[in-house]
């Protein structure tokens, strides 16, 4: 990579703050004080799967993924450095010299001034989707996910005992979607039949209740084990990191047999009865490396989401995770804009959730982009921290989500789960109160 001078900025070395936008949903996404070093990845798996793959940290200062803002914090106005739109997505960095911080980047990116940080990011926002030719957007559903419950071990029985208790609590949900757990293999999607015998009769009992039938994939990646990556090696792009005790391989979404193979998966899945899909770890297409087709990973990636969008209609709802920020912008209903909050990590080095920095710090982009996904409500007395989390899922949620067996509910819990499915802000921008705060999150992510 070569970096380009931009700006320079004179800045308070006490006041100054640097808001910088990580590169998918996972990635660390927040304000820092000028004189502070953001996240770092403690390993290459944790750069390959929560950064941007395949693009160099530097030592200190702070690198934004088609986003960096500055608020110099002297009474200058804030600076706002941006991706153009399209393809073009640069990294741009801001490096602390005395009282000045220089901007430099990799590729074009425009900039304006703004009296605050939240307009800043506001205007952007507004720019950027209309560039990208964001449609009108629709009012998320509200949902009940099987993940932070059953994870792998779903069954067709636990969806349908929760969607009777559903319907026996009288909660107000839309989906009832049906996560990680049903395929034969991340890749090989095809349903386990001993634990789901028919989707299409699970999906029409969902539909039959008045709900819509929800699934997860993770579309743009293969386990290395799996029948796809043996059967299908020229398929493959690089390393895409490590989980279900494999290693994973990135998809080549410029190859026109594999995008046969998406478009007839997620067609079938449609015509079964789904029409919300959960699309995870989608970085995975947007990999470096060489394709079939003379495509850069932002085209190729964008050129994936289009597929999905073409198979399964203008009706259903796309929700993204662990996928690219800003190339995703234009062609996702919702999307993640946290890790995951509950299981792995909830708490940060300083005790506090880490869900909470992501989705307090993007919620500028709800009712511009997307609805924001902060991801699940966990109600149940076994989490510490379901207040907290249930806080933040009220001031920040767009779209609404829990994932806890009903049965097991409290009447906390159950009270707290009636009343976020209940007060789904509407999808238009959230008031400026909802701007990113100052953090000093030492350490890496």
């Amino acid at each position: 990579m070569t970096f380009s001078p931009v700006d320079e900025v004179t800045v308070s070395r006490t006041a100054g703050r640097v808001y910088e936008e990580g590169w998918q949903s996972w990635s660390p996404t927040t304000t820092y004080g000028v004189t502070e070093t953001s996240r770092r990845p403690e390993s290459d798996l944790r750069h390959l799967m929560r950064f941007r793959p395949g693009v160099d940290q530097p030592e200190s200062g702070f690198q934004g993924e088609g986003l960096l803002a500055v608020d110099p914090g002297n009474g200058d106005p804030v600076r706002v450095y941006g991706a153009p739109g399209g393809s073009e997505v640069p990294s741009i960095r801001g490096e602390l010299a005395g009282d000045t911080l220089r901007i430099s980047a990799d590729g074009p990116v425009t900039s304006f001034t703004s009296p605050d940080l939240a307009a800043g990011l506001a205007r952007f926002g507004d720019e950027y989707a209309a560039a990208a030719g964001v449609p009108p957007l629709t009012a998320p559903p509200t949902v009940w996910c099987s993940w932070y419950r059953y994870f792998e071990n779903v069954t067709e029985a636990d969806m349908l005992e929760n969607l009777d208790s559903i319907e026996r609590a009288e909660l107000p949900v839309d989906v009832l979607q049906l996560d990680d757990g049903w395929e034969a293999g991340v890749g090989d999607w095809t349903p386990l039949q001993d634990k789901f015998p028919s989707l299409a009769d699970l999906a029409q009992r969902i539909r039959q209740s008045g709900r819509r039938a929800g699934i997860w994939l993770a579309p743009f990646i293969a386990g290395a084990e799996t029948g796809l990556a043996r059967e299908h090696p020229e398929w493959l792009m690089g390393p895409a990191g490590t989980n279900w005790g494999q290693e994973l391989r990135g998809l080549d979404l410029s190859n026109p047999a594999l995008r046969d193979y998406l478009w007839n998966t997620f067609r079938g899945l449609h015509e079964t009865g789904f029409d919300y899909f959960k699309l995870d770890f989608l970085y995975g297409g947007a990999l470096p490396g060489n394709r079939h087709a003379d495509l850069s990973a932002v085209d190729a990636y964008r050129s994936g989401l289009e597929l999905i969008r073409d198979a399964v209609g203008p009706d259903s709802y796309l929700v993204g995770c662990g996928a690219p920020i800003l190339p995703s912008v234009g062609l996702v209903d919702g999307m993640r804009v946290s890790p995951d909050t509950f299981h792995e990590h909830a708490q940060d080095a300083g005790g506090e959730l880490r869900g909470a920095m992501g989705t307090t710090a993007r919620a500028w982009q709800h009712g511009r982009f997307w609805a924001n996904d902060p991801d699940c409500l966990v109600a149940r007395p076994g989490f510490a921290l379901r207040k907290e989390w249930a806080a933040v899922i009220e001031e920040y949620g767009g779209l609404r989500s829990v994932s806890d067996r009903i049965s097991e509910l409290d009447g906390w819990g159950l009270d707290a789960t009636r009343r976020i499915l209940s007060t789904a802000p509407p999808i238009s921008p959230f008031p400026p109160t909802c701007s990113p705060t100052p953090t000093s999150p030492n350490g890496a992510s």
